[in-house]
C-alpha cells in the first residue's frame, strides 16, 4: 500500500514546456473559473455557474470554444473544491465529479493536474502584495515561517504553505472539523443546528450557507418572526442595522470565525500569518475589523501571547486561486530535475 503524502511539493508534473497554453481553474462548489496561462501571462478569468452544467467537462468545451486556437491549449491545471484522491475528487458543495484521466481522454489533454483549491490559495500566499492585503490586527509575520490560509465561500477551505527550497503545501479538509462552541449561547445554537443537521461541522456556520443556518437557529430559538434570507441579505441588513437577528447572525459567524482562525495558527504555529480568503469576507472587511475575530483569535488561555504576535489579513486580491496556480507551475518548473 502507498500513501499519498499529506504535502505536496513541485515534484508533481502540473505543466509542461514553458511556451505551452494551460488551462487554469478554480472550481468551488458555486462557480467554475477559467483562464489560459501562456508565455508567463494569465489571460482573463471567466466564470461559470456549476449549476449551469452537468459536469466540468461541459463547462470548459464551452471556455475552450471561446478561446483563439483551442487546439494549442494542451494541459490544465484544475484548483478543485473536495479532497484530491489519486486524481479524482468529488466536490463536496455540488453534484460534480471530477476525474483527471476522463477529462485527458474526453477534452485531448496531454496532462490534467487537480489540487484542492485551497492548496492553491497556500501557494499564492507568497505571491501576495501590500495591497492584496487588508489588516485585522496582531504583530508582524515572520519571514520564513509556516503561513495558513482558510475562508468561508461555499463551504470552508484551510490549507498552510511551509517557506523553503522547496516550498511545501499542507492541504486539508478541516471545514469538516467538528464546530466547537466557546459560550452557552452558542452552545444552543449549535445544538439547535444538530438537531436540523445531525453532526454540525465547522462549514455548516462559517460558510454562506452557514451563515444561513446560524440565522435560522436564531430564529428557532428566539422565536421571532422574521422572513428566510440569504447570506448576501443577512450580510446587507446585519450591516445596515435593519434587522438584529441578521446582526447577530453575523456577529456569531465573524467570532466563530475568531475562533477558527486561532485554531489554525495554533495547529500550523503559522507565525508567518493567519490569511482570510473565500467570497465572503471581502465585501464585509470593515464589519469584520470591528466584529469579535481579533478578540476570539487570541482568546486561547495560556496561549494568549503566543496568538496576539501572529497577523491576520483578508486576502483582497480578485482571483488569488489562479495567482497560486500560476505559483505552483512556476515553482514547478523552477525546480531541479530530481536525480536517479
Amino acid at each position: 500500500m502507498t500513501l499519498e503524502p499529506f504535502y505536496s511539493t513541485a515534484a508533481r508534473s502540473l505543466s509542461g514546456a514553458e511556451d505551452e497554453r494551460v488551462l487554469l481553474g478554480d472550481i468551488g462548489g458555486t462557480n467554475a473559473r477559467f483562464a489560459v496561462f501562456a508565455g508567463g501571462v494569465l489571460g482573463p478569468v471567466e466564470h461559470y455557474p456549476v449549476a449551469a452544467y452537468a459536469n466540468i467537462a461541459a463547462a470548459i468545451t464551452v471556455f475552450l470554444a471561446r478561446q483563439e486556437q483551442p487546439e494549442t491549449i494542451t494541459s490544465a491545471v484544475l484548483g478543485v473544491a473536495g479532497p484530491v484522491e489519486d486524481g479524482h475528487t468529488e466536490l463536496v458543495n455540488s453534484g460534480w465529479v471530477i476525474d483527471a484521466a476522463a477529462l485527458r481522454t474526453g477534452l485531448g489533454f496531454s496532462r490534467v493536474t487537480l489540487i484542492n483549491d485551497f492548496e492553491a490559495i497556500a501557494w499564492a500566499l507568497l505571491k501576495f502584495k501590500p495591497e492584496h492585503l487588508k489588516s485585522i490586527g496582531g504583530g508582524s509575520a515572520q519571514p520564513g515561517r509556516v503561513m495558513a490560509a482558510l475562508g468561508p465561500g461555499t463551504g470552508l477551505g484551510l490549507a498552510a504553505i511551509i517557506p523553503g527550497d522547496p516550498n511545501r503545501v499542507i492541504a486539508t479538509e478541516g471545514g469538516h472539523v467538528n464546530l466547537a462552541a466557546s459560550s452557552e449561547r452558542e452552545d444552543a445554537v449549535i445544538a439547535q443546528m444538530r438537531r436540523k443537521l445531525g453532526r454540525v461541522s465547522v462549514e455548516r456556520a462559517i460558510s454562506g450557507p452557514g451563515l444561513q443556518n446560524l440565522y435560522e437557529a436564531i430564529v428557532e430559538l428566539d422565536h421571532v418572526d422574521v422572513p428566510p434570507r440569504s447570506a448576501a441579505e443577512i450580510s446587507q441588513s446585519a450591516i445596515d442595522g435593519s434587522c438584529p437577528i441578521s446582526k447577530a447572525a453575523l456577529d456569531m459567524f465573524c467570532a466563530m470565525l475568531g475562533t477558527v482562525a486561532g485554531d489554525a495558527a495554533l495547529l500550523f504555529r503559522a507565525r508567518g500569518g493567519v490569511y482570510l480568503a473565500g467570497g465572503i469576507l471581502p465585501r464585509i472587511t470593515d464589519y469584520v475589523a470591528q466584529s469579535e475575530f481579533r478578540a476570539r483569535f487570541e482568546a486561547k488561555g495560556r496561549m494568549r501571547g503566543y496568538l496576539e504576535t501572529i497577523p491576520t489579513s483578508i486576502i483582497m486580491h480578485t482571483d488569488p486561486a489562479f495567482l497560486g496556480l500560476v505559483a505552483a507551475i512556476e515553482s514547478e518548473r523552477a525546480a531541479p530535475p530530481i536525480q536517479a
